[in-house]
């Protein structure tokens, strides 16, 4: 019988992925990593304690909760503010995945002597003929989550399962229901864990060490100016509601100048890149290629973006460049590019650091 270490969030992916696991024949023992605390002692939506150790007694398994609110604000949300001062759009999940969930969980493995750890993430984990592992996208597309998994290091994937890789949304609170979990209902968390009803400027204002940019100008691609705006860490590329602009068409956020404190605006068919780099690359399924090599693939450059083909060239070690056969629609500085090959399994991914439109 093999051990695996589940990380349970509270929600009901978790839950019933330590289910699974269990009914499979594993010796489950559930994890919750406590991230973060916000300032009047709610919890995040990812480490949900009560709601996670309730479930654990509901299956039968052990459970205990790990502190990693050091690492998590070292790693995550102290990067998060930072780079939405510099007119960045993070994405704070994939550093947590690499950096947090999966050095903890892995961290309790070895302290319990456990085989494997595990999640309720919506991806497969595949190991290709290279020797090499990765992570596949989802059976159903809508919940893939293998975006924010290309981080992960090849020892993190060797020990990692993912049991509901091939089940769909309601599939897996089918499940809960028939098992009578109490979270089989509970709703998806849609915004950053640990910014309290999505308002993350204000989560930046209340947490930056530096000063906070103020007003500065919109202008147009010439440099004309539009109007003002209420500070860069309140956009991202691409934006086209909250302007407040009254131009008379649908204008859309398509650079962020933090020297000039300005804000570009364009058109819509403005907003398509021809090309990007990124820096912070890390490859999953494939050896890191040598500088000069190229890659054939598709790309994704946001989460819920549809993956476009595209031709990678290998910068350094480093950097990458991107070259889309069409243009990918407003990539945003910070969020991250994630490559797949033609079996829709993660090659790797790098933030986005320039945008080249033309």
């Amino acid at each position: 019988m093999l051990k695996v270490i589940v990380g349970m969030s509270g929600g009901v992916d978790s839950a019933v992925a330590a289910l699974l696991l269990k009914k499979e024949g594993y010796e489950v023992v559930g994890l919750t990593l406590r991230t973060w605390d916000a300032s009047e002692g709610e919890v995040s939506r990812c480490c949900e304690i009560d709601d996670a150790r309730s479930i654990a007694r509901k299956i039968d398994i052990p459970f205990h909760v790990f502190n990693c609110t050091s690492d998590f604000k070292c790693r995550v949300t102290e990067p998060f503010v930072d780079d939405y001062i510099n007119g960045l759009t993070p994405n704070p999940c994939i550093g947590c995945n690499r950096y947090v969930k999966w050095e903890g969980m892995i961290y309790n493995a070895k302290v319990m002597r456990a085989d494997c750890v595990a999640t309720g993430h919506y991806a497969s984990i595949v190991r290709k003929e290279n020797g090499r592992y990765t992570v596949r996208k989802a059976a159903h597309d809508a919940k893939d989550q293998t975006y924010m998994l290309y981080k992960l290091t090849q020892e993190q994937l060797a020990m990692t399962l993912m049991p509901l890789g091939g089940l769909s949304k309601e599939e897996v609170r089918d499940i809960a229901r028939k098992e009578g979990l109490q979270v089989a209902e509970k709703s998806d968390s849609q915004e950053i864990c640990f910014v309290n009803e999505g308002h993350y400027a204000e989560y930046v204002r209340e947490n930056a060490k530096t000063a906070v940019p103020g007003e500065g100008n919109f202008v147009d691609e010439e440099g004309n100016i539009l109007g003002k705006h209420k500070g860069i860490i309140n956009y991202t590329v691409g934006q086209r509601r909250g302007l407040g602009l009254p131009l008379g068409y649908h204008a859309y956020i398509r650079k962020i100048d933090t020297l000039k404190n300005e804000i570009v605006l364009c058109t819509e068919d403005a907003i398509y890149a021809k090309k990007i780099i990124c820096d912070d690359v890390s490859f999953m399924s494939i050896e890191p290629p040598k500088k000069g090599e190229t890659i054939k693939c598709a790309v994704k450059v946001r989460y819920h973006h549809r993956a476009q083909s595209a031709e990678i060239t290998v910068l350094d070690d480093d950097r990458v460049s991107i070259a889309f056969e069409e243009g990918a629609r407003a990539p945003a500085p910070g969020q991250s590019a994630v490559f797949y090959d033609d079996e829709d399994c993660v090659l790797g991914g790098g933030v986005i650091k320039d945008v080249m439109y033309d």
